[in-house]
């Protein structure tokens, strides 16, 4: 891992690993053990940091091209004035969506993870103190775009936010369980394309119950606002919890 001149967070560029030829089963899944355990010691560490400071954390997952990070874009410009707001922006490659993140005028990390299909509780770690967040502030994890790898990596979080769009299909929560079911709320997004799309809003929310009854469900635009007000009332109440 390197830093660049502007702070961002480089992993390379090597292959990710996912296939170890003549390693057998057994040793694969203790690997996987070992791993994920000492992600999840990390990942109470980074939760330990931010409870201290009273930090909200939320790590936002979705699939590429759901609109994860105009949505946050928007977040960050309607908030400012009333929340202070950071960002840890994770992507394979490029500084990207950084560059639109910081034309808000909000802090960014961007942690480029190479390979890797996700961020991990060690990045967000490292990524974090060069925020410089000030105490009772928001930190928005925008993971890589990715429905399968993030769902078993605790950054520390708080919460996970899952995004669906109307243009992706309602059986996305069916297709992809495990992210559903470890997040705390669903933004179903791009609801202002909805009378030029075929999308059973009902069905959407049903199958994202099926595996996961709890989930809180919001439908938003982050194109014109439709619904961006419960949105930043849920945060608002969120953020209050952790000072509580």
């Amino acid at each position: 891992m390197h830093i660049d001149a502007h702070g961002d967070h480089h992993y390379g560029h090597g292959a990710a690993g996912a296939h170890a030829p003549g390693m057998t089963q057994s040793r694969m899944v203790q690997i996987e053990q070992d791993i994920l355990g000492k992600n999840n010691h990390l990942a109470a560490h980074n939760r330990a940091i931010f409870a201290a400071a009273e930090i909200l954390a939320l790590n936002l997952v979705s699939s590429p091209g759901s609109g994860k990070t105009t949505l946050l874009t928007r977040t960050l410009n309607d908030l400012r004035e009333r929340l202070t707001l950071a960002v840890i922006e994770g992507d394979q490659q490029t500084a990207n969506d950084a560059q639109r993140i910081r034309a808000t005028g909000a802090r960014a990390v961007q942690v480029n993870t190479g390979k890797g299909c996700h961020l991990d509780a060690h990045m967000v770690g490292r990524a974090y103190p060069q925020l410089e967040l000030p105490h009772g502030g928001v930190l928005m994890i925008e993971n890589v775009g990715n429905l399968v790898c993030p769902a078993g990596f605790d950054l520390g979080e708080h919460h996970k936010v899952v995004i669906l769009s109307v243009t992706e299909g309602e059986d996305k929560p069916l297709k992809y369980p495990d992210m559903f079911h470890a997040a705390s709320l669903m933004l179903l997004n791009k609801v202002d394309l909805l009378p030029y799309l075929q999308f059973d809003v009902d069905l959407a929310i049903a199958n994202a119950r099926k595996v996961n009854p709890g989930l809180e469900v919001l439908q938003v635009s982050a194109t014109s606002g439709e619904g961006m007000a419960a949105w930043y009332e849920w945060i608002e109440s969120e953020r209050v919890k952790v000072t509580l």
